[in-house]
């Protein structure tokens, strides 16, 4: 019961009740054996997806039912790859234009060497009976995992093996760990419920707890383009700057169209030109252009729940989440839809 109401607390800022019908559809496919690929289905794009990516050029998304798409035309057309599962998946990372990792329900993680095309098993945990939420490859041999119940595995050798490190947080009430970044000339951040922060300036290999700013649940944490800066966002619209590497922290008032935001924020992305995007709940868009000290708003006329976001060519953005994919302008206002 906590995996699920974990699941769909992390998940609500990408679907509400969407995704709460698939996190329980998740749990119930948990029996599925791992020989079992995700089913194809030509209305993929338009299924619950949760992450998005770039695999150089291509775009790739992971979602619902073990679902991963990606397209080589910025959007337009998407093509199934083949993957070994059904279960739900909540992130994805591209190293390059080749190698890729996905991780999900199961504690799964997924790993493709051909920019998403086809994708192979690494790791997964039955036992755990919770989700991975997040990765993060340093380089091609080494990088980490986080979840819930305070998971946190590592790969030194590409994901051949993952080894459990949690026991190098202090976190002894398995705080939910939602989502780790790399900080610009600082290290790696983590963030995860109950307001919860680690940080490591040795690759990992040691963490230290931080006094963060804010006592609810973080969804996401990600690096500016400025060195030791960060953003850390989380429920109502939550959302904290931080210069120095997570000492001191700055709470960044976002004003929509009708009053102060209050949605859940889900997921962001730092663009080529340095600027920075988050998407949540309401079809919130938010983008910085200053590293994150001040944020344009836009609510979508479909108030469609946002749980992930990518740049398109030219300026627009790719955004994922309830009813699959929907091409935006650079403001978040719809433009197409494949």
């Amino acid at each position: 019961m906590r995996e699920r109401a974990h699941a769909r607390q992390r998940l609500a800022a990408g679907a509400m009740l969407a995704l709460a019908m698939a996190i329980g559809a998740g749990n119930v496919q948990a029996a599925v054996a791992a020989e079992e690929y995700s089913v194809e289905s030509a209305k993929a794009s338009q299924s619950l997806l949760i992450g998005a990516a770039h695999a150089g050029q291509r775009l790739v998304v992971v979602g619902d039912r073990g679902h991963i798409l990606f397209s080589d035309d910025q959007g337009k057309t998407w093509t199934q790859a083949r993957v070994p599962t059904r279960q739900l998946l909540t992130a994805v990372f591209f190293l390059d234009d080749k190698r890729g990792w996905a991780v999900g329900h199961d504690a799964q993680v997924l790993a493709s060497n051909d920019g998403g095309a086809t994708w192979s098993k690494q790791f997964e945990d039955l036992t755990r009976e919770a989700p991975l939420l997040d990765v993060r490859m340093l380089d091609p041999q080494h990088g980490f995992a986080v979840g819930a119940y305070g998971a946190l595995l590592e790969t030194l050798d590409g994901g051949q093996h993952w080894q459990d490190v949690a026991e190098r947080l202090d976190n002894p009430d398995q705080l939910h760990l939602n989502a780790i970044t790399q900080v610009k000339d600082a290290g790696l951040f983590i963030v995860g419920e109950q307001g919860s922060m680690f940080r490591s300036s040795d690759n990992g290999q040691s963490w230290s707890k931080v006094e963060g700013p804010y006592e609810g649940s973080l969804f996401g944490v990600i690096g500016t383009a400025q060195a030791n800066t960060l953003l850390a966002y989380g429920l109502r619209g939550n959302l904290f700057r931080s210069t120095d590497f997570g000492d001191t922290w700055q709470p960044i008032e976002l004003q929509a169209e009708r009053g102060p935001l209050e949605f859940g924020l889900a997921s962001a992305t730092l663009l080529e030109d340095g600027s920075v995007v988050l998407v949540g709940n309401g079809g919130s868009v938010l983008r910085s252009h200053d590293g994150g000290q001040t944020f344009s708003v836009r609510n979508r006329a479909d108030r469609i729940a946002l749980a992930g976001v990518s740049g398109l060519s030219g300026g627009g953005l790719l955004l994922v989440g309830q009813g699959g994919v929907h091409l935006a302008s650079a403001d978040g206002t719809q433009e197409a839809r494949p």
